[in-house]
């Protein structure tokens, strides 16, 4: 196993996260859903101003239509029967279009916690690499899961960016923990094993909460987190343009933004669409 090799990878892809939330005064954003699947999107991303991109098998599952599924909701259940071989030709064309510089992470069939069990091999993680990713997007839902998918991703020099859930939760984004006692033991367990960013699943109800404020249950789990690990911090689901001031006034470090993203080129395609079909 070659070793130093990468350790130098894995250095050079921490310091571009870092660099972008210093940059970006604290908090930078992880952009996703179309914006990580489809090289062109990707590449407006970045011109934008993002700094650190996330691919990943549901969205790509999405994009191609797979068992016909027309929502996010419905990809979650197929995503597992997506090729790595999707992944691997996504990863690619973004990181080409996108450049050195973008710290891209990759979630993909097996890395999640799948309804299907997915198999990891040493040389899925490789061909990862070689196709141009900086880290693994995890979503296993138990520590020994976890440590795994960590020592696999390490000896391949891919960091692991990882995420705290809810038991209780639909599906199974992150291991769970049910309240603030429990984040703070499975956040302090989770940069132990060696997970290099650890996240906050916050995409929970937001029923009678104030336009532009978050649930003061999501701020009660990120300051736990964020207290609790000296790596960097993840906030994962639910976050908008009206609310990520607030997401970004807990001092979490990373934002990820998916299903808004998508909201926006949906609602601009049909515009345009709209304004073609409509022109006089």
């Amino acid at each position: 196993m070659i070793k130093q090799d990468m350790k130098n990878k894995m250095v050079i892809a921490r310091q571009k996260v870092e660099k972008a939330i210093e940059k970006d005064n604290g908090t930078t954003l992880m952009s996703t859903g179309m914006t990580g699947d489809d090289a062109r999107l990707a590449k407006a991303a970045v011109a934008g101003g993002a700094k650190i991109l996330e691919a990943n098998h549901p969205a790509v599952t999405l994009a191609r239509g797979l068992e016909g599924v027309s929502t996010m909701g419905d990809a979650e259940y197929v995503r597992h029967e997506l090729p790595l071989k999707s992944m691997l030709e996504c990863v690619r064309g973004v990181r080409a279009v996108v450049g050195p510089d973008i710290y891209l992470t990759v979630g993909f069939p097996g890395s999640f916690t799948e309804r299907e069990p997915i198999p990891l091999t040493s040389e899925d993680f490789r061909q990862l690499a070689l196709a141009g990713a900086d880290g693994v997007h995890c979503h296993k839902s138990s520590l020994a899961d976890l440590k795994d998918v960590v020592i696999l991703a390490h000896e391949n020099g891919l960091l692991v960016d990882s995420y705290i859930g809810k038991k209780s939760d639909l599906h199974q984004f992150g291991i769970g923990a049910e309240d603030i006692t429990e984040v703070k033991k499975v956040a302090l367990a989770m940069q132990e094993i060696g997970a290099d960013f650890i996240g906050m699943m916050t995409g929970m109800s937001y029923e009678g909460v104030a336009a532009g404020e978050i649930p003061q249950e999501i701020k009660d789990r990120l300051q736990a987190l964020i207290e609790t690990v000296s790596v960097p911090t993840f906030a994962e689901g639910g976050i908008n343009e009206v609310n990520v001031k607030a997401f970004k006034n807990t001092g979490v470090n990373v934002v990820t933004v998916g299903t808004a993203m998508d909201d926006y080129a949906e609602g601009a395609i049909k515009s345009a669409v709209a304004k073609f079909i409509n022109h006089q």
